[in-house]
């Protein structure tokens, strides 16, 4: 379900809101270090996971071209800035953004915000790459998607 006042998401997945993914986690024990505080590379697993969902979302079936030998996304280049602690039972939610698609690439944004509060944010180019590591141009539905992400028209 999606309250559809505010357009956070609740369910599994998260939403596309116009030209953002928008992407909930909750803050766990487990997440946390011995200080209360998330661990630092928790906030890559939940941009991680922001970004797996939105490929679901636009319909980009990554699985498929892994299994027919035709490649995947990784990422090539992340940088990642620490703000603000999130805590213990924090709702935090991942807004992902592409800014730019390329023919082998595409270069997104994303922050993790507890309500306005931004906690961390990342600069991310993820390359598509030959199951040997090349990289190689990414489908050209996949591009199609991307854009139409990009110009607010997604799914």
């Amino acid at each position: 379900m999606v309250n559809q006042t505010s357009r956070t998401p609740n369910t599994p997945g998260g939403v596309i809101d116009g030209s953002r993914h928008l992407y909930a986690v909750r803050v766990y024990y487990e997440d946390t270090d011995l200080s209360g505080i998330t661990y630092h590379a928790n906030y890559l697993r939940w941009f991680e996971r922001a970004r797996s969902d939105l490929l679901r979302l636009l319909e980009i079936d990554q699985r498929s071209a892994i299994e027919s030998g035709e490649g995947a996304y990784a990422v090539t280049e992340i940088l990642v800035k620490y703000i603000s602690p999130a805590k213990l039972d924090d709702d935090v939610v991942i807004e992902t953004t592409a800014i730019q698609v390329g023919a082998a690439s595409v270069r997104m944004e994303q922050v993790a915000k507890r309500g306005d509060d931004v906690l961390s944010t990342a600069a991310v180019r993820a390359g598509f790459l030959t199951p040997d590591g090349r990289p190689r141009r990414q489908p050209a539905q996949w591009v199609t998607s991307f854009k139409d992400f990009i110009d607010g028209k997604g799914h």
